[in-house]
């Protein structure tokens, strides 16, 4: 894994850190500009056709195969967390969530994670154990909103949360929450039956027709085992046209020739290597930070011209203030189902 870091770092510009380690506490990383995220585009004004949303939609399937092939759950995907620049070119972004698959289905896994309105319901449910399927389920909520122009599941709390998806995707069986906690089961059980509702899709947008509804439930669903996988997703007739599009004239993956367009082989690629943490075994915080520390040294000091940052550059000043520079804020905390 330190092989694999050290190869992502030479695709982007580090900031050198401080010689002294006491001084070495934040890590800056230099990356591409792009100008705004999904959720700025989707509150604007700014005309957004079917074909955006195709082409938005496959950009994001094809970036979280490469991540589900890695091992990694992104555990954060909503609109505000996918950058997109003038050329309609998108990228998932903040992993300050991220973790690798856990394959023992027997550890438990916190449920503090993925923003409110894009939380798969095994995570509302109190389930002990997820997989990839919950960024699934976020996915389809953001194709929702994207559709819509306005949040699909918005509520003021979790259990809210859960009731507009019972509204909409109607009481599960039994079968399809079973890795929900005894308290989350009950609750679903004393509420009134009630019927699907996924006409209502339909009413999102002139735009939903009816392959892009049959999608939007595939993704949405109760049991995250039915769920539609990423490769299922990108197998969809609905984002073909995206995926025309996109290698068409904007990639950079496949080029053009005076004989015409050359495509690679492979137009959504896979991860070579699945990231584990089995890596490093850090006994405490500041043997971590010294590792890190000489880490990045040596990587700086490879480096012809070394990035430094001007701590007293009101450029920098007005960054170290802004909400891009502050500390990950951790989505809120789940339902304590035991008190039910």
């Amino acid at each position: 894994n330190c092989e694999i870091f050290l190869k992502i770092l030479q695709a982007v510009d580090i900031l050198q850190p401080p010689s002294q380690i006491e001084l070495f506490n934040e890590v800056y990383i230099l990356t591409e500009l792009m100008q705004i995220d999904l959720h700025k585009i989707i509150v604007s004004q700014q005309a957004l056709s079917i074909d955006h949303c195709k082409v938005f939609l496959y950009q994001i399937f094809r970036g979280l195969k490469f991540l589900h092939s890695s091992g990694v759950i992104h555990r954060d995907l909503k609109p505000g967390n996918l950058l997109v620049n003038s050329d309609c070119l998108l990228k998932i972004c903040d992993f300050g969530l991220a973790r690798t698959e856990e394959s023992d289905k027997t550890k438990r896994m916190t449920q503090e994670v993925v923003t409110q309105y894009y939380r798969a319901p095994e995570l509302l449910l109190g389930t002990q154990h997820y997989s990839y399927a919950i960024d699934v389920w976020s996915v389809g909520c953001i194709f929702a909103e994207l559709l819509g122009r306005r949040i699909l599941f918005q509520a003021s709390s979790p259990l809210k949360q859960l009731d507009l998806i019972l509204n909409l995707l109607g009481t599960p069986p039994l079968d399809e929450i079973a890795s929900a906690c005894d308290g989350a089961k009950s609750y679903i059980l004393s509420k009134t039956w009630r019927a699907p509702k996924v006409n209502t899709l339909y009413s999102l947008s002139k735009n939903v027709t009816h392959d892009a509804a049959q999608l939007l439930l595939r993704m949405l669903t109760w049991d995250p085992k039915k769920r539609i996988t990423i490769n299922q997703a990108l197998e969809n007739n609905y984002i073909h046209e995206g995926r025309i599009r996109y290698h068409s004239c904007m990639c950079r993956c496949c080029f053009s020739t005076p004989t015409g367009r050359q495509y690679t082989v492979n137009l959504e690629p896979v991860r070579g290597f699945r990231y584990d943490d089995s890596d490093e075994n850090f006994s405490s915080l500041r043997q971590a930070k010294d590792y890190m520390h000489k880490l990045l040294t040596e990587f700086s000091q490879a480096n012809t011209v070394p990035l430094r940052l001007n701590h007293d550059s009101p450029l920098y000043k007005t960054f170290a203030t802004s909400q891009v520079a502050q500390a990950h804020e951790l989505p809120p905390s789940p339902v304590a189902w035991d008190k039910f």
